[in-house]
């Protein structure tokens, strides 16, 4: 089975195609001459009717207008193929990419592992396409499930926790995870996960990327664990160009797109978080083992009982947990009058791995936090956390 079909000059982006494939992915690459560029859409989808492609990339060494233009008629006839360009992106050419349907822009110097996250979103994309074609109006879609990460306070590791549950996520559902930064002025995400974004949170609620789905998707940055990430603008003089609105129509498009939508808030209850909450399905309170964090998520308890604003999903983490600082579980809980459902332990291995820019559940040492960590990320699994919520609404205390 050919499940990609690239047609190309450049023998070395080939040999990078097929290594990309082999190490990780099923199906072969074929390869077609270059004159299919200026053929038809058949040329290339019928060249084994039996196994039609999921994936085509065109170039790196042919025309690109040609490119573009037999794109477009595939996008027509065949929308169920993922379209990928191999080339050097300009703004310019990002747009009529993306306007002529091309799946993925990548450059011609791409490694063979970041071609292989690419690949294997191009071949999710074709799978959700070929669902939606065979039941277009299929009244069981569900839209990705957009989970908050909150507190009332700062400094109780929220960016932690949240950058791990997506990490965590992409291991059940890979390059099906985007992690959005919502802390507009000083959000961590970028540097807990190591990243050097070319777009940000700014790029993506403006201009064209607020308005194509498609385009929204160049702007985000691939992490090597294979999730995607939008990261915080990198000036906070920025934060004022993102409102509410952009908020809630971007966390719509992202849920359209992936199946998980996770969200580091600001901490506390601004503008942009109650914006999140109106779209969040779950939410994931992170409160720290100290009275002025355990008092503050009580009002905000009862802050957003007033405005209406529970998700049915509340998932309640206590970090930094000690035996030594005078309080115990039993006293959190009854203040609060919701259980604690994960409990993190004090540990020095957290800091570590943030100081490195590599969250635990990636590439991170198996400890209690860690144990603990993909206890929460199976609260998040489609079987077990429908039972969840359900046992979860039963024992809460009102």
């Amino acid at each position: 089975m050919s499940r990609f079909v690239i047609i190309t000059t450049d023998t070395s982006f080939e040999q990078r195609v097929r290594a990309a494939v082999a190490g990780g992915l099923h199906g072969n690459v074929q390869r077609l001459p270059e004159s299919t560029i200026n053929g038809t859409p058949q040329d290339i989808v019928h060249q084994d009717p039996a196994e039609p492609p999921e994936v085509v990339i065109l170039g790196p060494g042919v025309s690109t207008d040609e490119a573009l233009k037999l794109a477009t008629v595939l996008d027509l006839q065949f929308p169920e193929v993922s379209v990928i360009l191999a080339a050097d992106a300009t703004p310019e050419l990002v747009l009529t990419a993306m306007r002529s349907g091309i799946r993925d822009i990548v450059s011609p110097g791409t490694e063979a592992s970041e071609l292989r996250i690419l690949l294997e979103r191009a071949c999710l994309s074709a799978a959700g396409r070929r669902r939606g074609l065979s039941n277009p109006t299929n009244p069981d879609y569900e839209a990705g499930r957009v989970i908050a990460v909150m507190s009332p306070k700062g400094g109780v590791g929220k960016t932690t926790v949240a950058t791990n549950l997506a990490t965590g996520l992409g291991k059940l559902t890979p390059m099906g995870v985007v992690i959005v930064d919502l802390d507009v002025q000083f959000g961590d995400v970028a540097s807990a996960l190591s990243l050097h974004p070319e777009h940000t949170l700014v790029d993506a609620v403006t201009g064209a990327a607020a308005h194509d789905a498609m385009v929204l998707k160049a702007f985000l940055t691939v992490h090597v664990s294979g999730i995607y990430a939008l990261c915080a603008p990198l000036n906070p003089n920025e934060a004022d160009l993102v409102t509410a609105d952009h908020i809630s129509h971007l966390i719509a498009q992202l849920a359209t797109e992936f199946k998980y939508v996770v969200i580091d808030t600001a901490p506390g209850l601004g503008e942009l978080a109650l914006a999140a909450l109106e779209q969040a399905s779950d939410v994931v309170w992170v409160v720290g083992m100290d009275i002025p964090s355990i008092k503050g998520l009580r009002t905000g308890f009862s802050v957003l009982d007033e405005l209406n604003l529970v998700p049915q999903g509340r998932h309640v983490v206590l970090n930094f947990a000690s035996r030594h600082n005078g309080l115990n579980i039993q006293d959190i809980e009854a203040t609060l009058r919701v259980p604690v459902d994960i409990v993190l332990p004090l540990s020095t291995s957290v800091p570590f791995a943030t100081n490195k820019g590599v969250p635990m559940l990636q590439d991170g040492p198996r400890n209690a936090v860690s144990k603990n960590l993909r206890k929460l990320v199976d609260r998040f699994e489609p079987i077990r956390g429908t039972s969840l919520k359900k046992l979860h609404r039963r024992v809460v205390v009102s």
